[in-house]
């Protein structure tokens, strides 16, 4: 039984190189959130996370604006750890399931926002969570399979000796920018689509603009061809973020795929739908994935009886225990999974790959993949490297558009689970005590 002794918090803004566009808005920066958890035996675990609240649920980012709603999520970050000061418990599971109500709680009176998205919290508790597993951890390894419980293990079944890596391909990327990330040697692209042109909501531009937009990305990938998928050809991954009001209109967004060849290189198409709108959709053409929508087993479970063909594991985005009781979900149905991204800091990039490294490809697929966009987007990546326990690592950059693993990053957990001088100092120093 681990009993928490003390905790600290403290955060920071990276800047982001260009406006990031997603939902039909923008981000300008990305707060990282960094936490502590100290046992009383004097045994400490670190983690960190990025926050999205533009991701977790917009209402807040549209209703509050960029900085005050990252102000509003860190502040959850604080209260849970303050509510954790003395909490015993014996894996991070239980303690994720100790703090979330009570943080999902604060968080609607603290937004306003009676109906927050439990993304939001969960968004918020990537960082305590993480602090978890390192101070569960200690003492026991950092094998990261052998410290998972024996019921979630057969979900990671695989030892992956390398993973593709997925680029992003923004509303504002050029044809320049799309043809750079080919040449760079990416097989698959994760494409943002369901943008507002004019910022006026109307889901008619909308679908326009993600026609218009499909058929550049389609023109410039047809030149090139990859041996990460089963056809030779580059694959596509759309992400439209919950912005589709309906079937009717995504059917006509494939149509417009099918007339220009698009459609059988659509590997997943990310979110169509807000959350709150269930349909079936087992006659749709491409494998449809869930993300935003599933914060738990039973939301997954629901998605996957929809018709949903894929569900995003999200440990840097939904916290670890959370990603592995519906990776758990999946295989039990036989669901497929792949690990997505949130911008995220090269250290969580890492606690990601623990999960893809052991995930089976998807079907199309010759290799196993994780969605990382961090050196895109990140104005100081080169300096957040720096900040990796174990920087240098050659697992922690893809070359060639794939992530080579080696039995280093299997015996360590990628240093995930390491306690990094750069970011212990930032917890201390600048940290906020709730002991």
């Amino acid at each position: 039984m681990i009993r928490v002794a003390e905790t600290k918090h403290a955060v920071h803004g990276e800047p982001l190189r260009s406006p990031f566009g997603f939902k039909g808005t923008y981000l300008t920066e990305l707060w990282q959130s960094v936490a502590m958890i100290a046992g009383d035996g004097g045994e400490a675990g670190i983690g960190v996370g990025v926050q999205s609240p533009l991701w977790s649920d917009a209402r807040v980012f549209v209703r509050y604006g960029e900085t005050a709603a990252n102000e509003l999520m860190a502040d959850l970050t604080r209260s849970a750890l303050t509510r954790i000061g003395s909490t015993r418990f014996e894996t991070p599971f239980e303690l994720l399931d100790a703090v979330l109500p009570a943080v999902c709680a604060y968080g609607q009176r603290s937004t306003g926002l009676s109906d927050l998205r439990t993304t939001f919290a969960l968004n918020a508790l990537v960082a305590v969570d993480h602090a978890a597993w390192g101070l569960y951890a200690s003492g026991k390894g950092r094998r990261f399979k052998e410290l998972v419980p024996e019921t979630y293990r057969a979900a990671l079944g695989e030892r992956r000796t390398r993973l593709a890596a997925i680029p992003l391909v923004p509303y504002g990327m050029g044809e320049a920018g799309i043809a750079q990330l080919l040449d760079d040697g990416y097989g698959l692209l994760k494409m943002k689509i369901g943008a507002d042109p004019d910022q006026d909501g109307s889901q008619q531009k909308m679908l326009d603009w993600d026609c218009r937009r499909l058929s550049l990305v389609h023109e410039i990938a047809s030149r090139y061809a990859t041996e990460l998928t089963q056809s030779g050809h580059i694959a596509y991954y759309l992400d439209a973020n919950g912005r589709y009001d309906g079937k009717d209109r995504l059917l006509r967004l494939l149509e417009h795929a099918d007339r220009i060849g698009a459609l059988e290189r659509i590997v997943l198409f990310e979110e169509p739908f807000p959350e709150e709108v269930e349909l079936d959709v087992s006659d749709v053409p491409v494998r449809l994935a869930a993300d935003e929508s599933v914060h738990d087993e039973r939301d997954a479970l629901a998605r996957i009886e929809m018709g949903y063909g894929a569900l995003a594991l999200k440990p840097v985005a939904k916290t670890m225990s959370m990603s592995l009781r519906v990776a758990k979900l999946a295989r039990e149905k036989g669901v497929p999974c792949f690990c997505a991204d949130l911008t995220a800091n090269p250290l969580l990039a890492d606690w990601n790959k623990n999960v893809a490294a052991r995930l089976s490809p998807l079907p199309g697929l010759k290799v196993g993949i994780l969605e990382t966009n961090g050196p895109q987007h990140y104005v100081n990546w080169e300096r957040m490297k720096s900040r990796h326990p174990r920087s240098g690592a050659g697992w922690i950059d893809a070359r060639r558009g794939l992530f080579a693993l080696d039995d280093e990053f299997y015996e360590t957990a990628g240093g995930a689970l390491d306690i990094g001088a750069a970011y212990e100092s930032l917890v201390v120093g600048g940290g906020e005590s709730s002991a």
